[in-house]
């Protein structure tokens, strides 16, 4: 090595000591707000002066250009959801979870995000079902049954953080598909993995595990916290799921909510299909029986099978004993709106509404203004293709994402009923 390389590393090393040196000189206030570069949220008006990126509007066109992308796909296409959904989360918590290029770290990440992920699942798909299963120390672990209920995952997960060793794909691979490959011919069986890892490190040929779940219907998807990686997207392409890298704490969270709403189920599952399901009556308050998800007696709690009147916690799942069905009548009733979705609605801009003959210039469902605070200009919203009602923005998704109707339309349906009542 000659002067002039040692002279370069030298200058290097003082280079990245003085900036070890800056670092610790910052307050923890500097350093958080240096971390978050708050400063990237501000804008300058027209005349000259700073103010925050209107965020909401943004989320709202990104919003509606997904919206429109998916009902324009389905109504091309005319395509079949998978209403009973059978799904492995797979979280690697491997060492590379504790990697902190997400802060805090990835794996705080993953928990905050697969908790809220869960809740969404089972508010978008009651009748589903979901079981975690996790990799640590080259090993899968299954760490909840497939199963209704999630408080339970939830619990369980948060019980089990850690990361240490390597992780393992075709084990994880060969735990789902043993789970998975029982399930009968109407339900749909898919596989979520949160990949942590630049590696894997398997036992055998990962190849012939992949070829084994697609053979099995097994359709896999994956979502990346690093770099690509061949062995992940070759998963992904054989099987029929989707594989992205997320390339932040916020893009993460958009990729995993994407995967809550029913995909369009493949074509083995596109049949029809009888299911025969159950309705139990709630267990009456001093009855006290086991139950038989637990096995465990309980004082008045859960449901009666109407089959086998074996004793459950909660609904939907499975008889243990006769494997019937069971579900209730409103999660019947809140999957109906995935086979009729309402239709997106038109965007308004201030300027179709100014010229509107509308008389009051409010929201239809929050009765809100739609006119900008402090000024009598008009903002935007968005406006029914059927009834030709207007909404604000934040009527607008919580009409589609939750609701599911159309408020203006149903009381279309209503007021002829009702008028027709108080003249009689």
């Amino acid at each position: 090595m000659n002067n002039s390389e040692k002279k370069r590393m030298n200058g290097e090393a003082e280079e990245e000591n003085e900036e070890d040196v800056e670092d610790e000189g910052r307050d923890a206030w500097e350093r958080t707000y240096t971390d978050e570069r708050s400063w990237e949220a501000l804008e300058e008006d027209e005349s000259g002066l700073l103010q925050p990126i209107d965020n909401k509007a943004i989320y709202h066109s990104q919003y509606r250009r997904r919206l429109q992308s998916l009902s324009a796909t389905s109504a091309a296409s005319r395509i079949q959801k998978g209403l009973i959904r059978f799904l492995c989360v797979v979280v690697d918590l491997s060492k590379a979870a504790g990697e902190m290029d997400f802060k805090p770290s990835r794996m705080a990440v993953i928990a905050k995000h697969v908790e809220a992920f869960i809740r969404e699942f089972f508010d978008q798909n009651p009748l589903s079902q979901i079981g975690l299963v996790i990799i640590k120390d080259g090993v899968a672990q299954s760490l909840t049954e497939l199963g209704g209920s999630p408080e339970a995952h939830i619990k369980a997960l948060m019980g089990k953080l850690g990361c240490a060793g390597d992780s393992s794909l075709q084990n994880a691979l060969e735990l789902v598909h043993d789970t998975l490959h029982k399930i009968p011919s109407y339900g749909h069986r898919e596989v979520l993995i949160l990949y942590s890892a630049l590696s894997t490190c398997d036992p055998g040929d990962i190849m012939e595990t992949i070829q084994k779940c697609k053979k099995a219907k097994l359709r896999c998807s994956v979502i990346g916290l690093s770099a690509e990686m061949f062995v992940c997207k070759h998963l992904c392409q054989e099987t029929g799921g989707s594989y992205m890298v997320a390339l932040d704490e916020g893009h993460f969270k958009e990729l995993l909510l994407e995967h809550a709403p029913p995909p369009p189920a493949l074509a083995e599952f596109a049949i029809a299909n009888l299911i025969k399901m159950g309705f139990p009556q709630r267990a009456a308050e001093g009855s006290i029986a086991i139950c038989s998800c637990h096995r465990e007696a309980k004082v008045g709690e859960g449901y009666i099978c109407p089959r086998c009147k074996a004793r459950v916690c909660e609904l939907p799942t499975e008889c243990r004993f006769c494997g019937l069905t069971l579900v209730s009548s409103p999660h019947l009733a809140r999957s109906y709106h995935h086979l009729f979705p309402i239709e997106p609605f038109t965007e308004v801009s201030a300027r179709q509404l100014e010229l509107s003959r509308v008389a009051s210039k409010t929201c239809f469902s929050c009765r809100e203004s739609l006119l900008t605070p402090g000024t009598n200009k008009a903002g935007p919203c968005a406006a029914c293709t059927k009834c030709k009602q207007y909404f604000c923005l934040d009527c607008d998704i919580y009409i589609h994402e939750s609701l599911h109707n159309c408020p203006g339309c149903e009381s279309r349906r209503i007021t002829p009923a009702a008028a027709s009542v108080t003249m009689s």
